[in-house]
């Protein structure tokens, strides 16, 4: 089933998602093939789009995210810092 939200950001983490899997000098391709270790598939299309703020992330991927990347869940949401412009207005 698609995941549809109607606004112009999807989710609060992929600036985060990004961030935490360049430090460890890992592809996209590498961290959706780790998550499928963790039974989540998320193709690396999908990741360029979470990272993107294009797509909403269920909880059990955001866990399994985390995990991949050897982080907790809490170090992938952004603070106000990091928070883009756009999202701001939303929250």
């Amino acid at each position: 089933m698609a995941r549809v939200v109607n606004y112009i950001v999807q989710n609060v983490v992929g600036a985060k998602v990004k961030k935490y899997r360049l430090e460890q000098r890992m592809s996209q391709k590498e961290l959706a093939e780790r998550l499928e270790t963790y039974a989540v598939y998320i193709c690396r299309g999908s990741i360029s789009r979470i990272e993107n703020h294009e797509r909403t992330v269920t909880d059990y991927e955001l866990r399994a995210i985390a995990d991949a990347l050897k982080v907790s869940i809490n170090d992938l949401y952004e603070d106000d810092k990091t928070i883009p412009d756009k999202l701001k207005i939303m929250i």
